[in-house]
């Protein structure tokens, strides 16, 4: 069987371990230009060398068993460490956030930067559509996605599917990324500061090296009243709240930028997947 698997995620690219292991050939297709959805690392240069900001999930927490093997795997290929300032059950890729689900990928086929937009049930099978593209068929679709992008697929083919995805909202995130020359005082991670629900060094991750890095959270209910705010008003907003919180001895940032998760923290249906 031929599946393809729209999205290339953490889920996407387990779902596709898994149906390779039975026999099947999975396909994944994903608009970004690499693999791992909010499992993202983004680096920006400075007058000081490469910042490096993990600026979606900051770590991985594995309670189940079955998880927890899979990270003491990728422990042993290099891709994984813990997080001990983030507890002793926190866990990170290495040397960045993407270079666990880049370790997940190897191997398999996929179609980066290709948005599929809509799907097409044939008697020869499956087809996705993308701008200038149809690729099919396959004879199965798994769509791996945020529910508010799965409902737009679901809804011409099955709207049960499609009526619990439009019922499970993901919520917002705006995130700042800052770099300074110094490291700044005080710990390695803040939590639930006004306006900011976490902000954490990336430099404390192991793996990691040039100038003192901060991924800075705003809370949901923040992002959600200033999700359509201009990008870099945003940030000057967050890095004002942030540098608050240090103090006067909070220097000013070598860099500092905005970017939106519009669907950042996913909710649930209580019906499993």
């Amino acid at each position: 069987m031929k599946v393809a698997i729209i999205g290339a995620g953490m889920s996407g690219l387990a779902c596709a371990a898994v149906l390779a292991e039975h026999g099947l050939e999975p396909h994944l297709f994903d608009k970004s230009r690499g693999v791992g959805g909010r499992m993202a690392t983004r680096r920006i240069e400075t007058t000081l060398g490469t910042a490096t900001f993990d600026h979606g999930a900051q770590c991985l927490v594995a309670h189940d068993a079955a998880f927890q093997d899979e990270l003491r795997r990728w422990r042993l290929a290099g891709a994984a460490a813990p997080w001990p300032v983030a507890g002793g059950d926190a866990w990170v890729g290495v040397p960045a956030t993407n270079s666990i689900p880049k370790h997940m990928a190897d191997g398999f086929a996929i179609s980066f930067e290709t948005h599929v937009h809509s799907l097409a049930r044939r008697p020869s099978g499956w087809f996705l559509q993308s701008v200038g593209r149809i690729a099919g068929p396959y004879d199965a679709v798994v769509i791996a996605l945020p529910a508010e992008q799965a409902a737009a697929l679901l809804g011409m083919h099955c709207l049960s599917m499609a009526r619990v995805a439009v019922e499970t909202p993901s919520t917002p995130c705006w995130t700042l990324m800052c770099a300074f020359a110094e490291p700044l005082p005080g710990p390695s991670i803040l939590q639930d500061r006004g306006i900011i629900a976490w902000a954490a060094r990336n430099n404390s991750k192991a793996g990691r090296d040039g100038p003192d890095a901060w991924t800075v959270h705003a809370t949901a209910d923040w992002s959600s009243q200033h999700l359509e705010e201009d990008k870099e008003a945003v940030a000057a907003t967050l890095l004002d709240h942030f540098t608050r919180i240090i103090g006067t001895r909070c220097p000013d940032p070598l860099v500092h930028t905005a970017h939106r998760w519009r669907f950042a923290l996913a909710s649930t249906s209580g019906r499993g997947a």
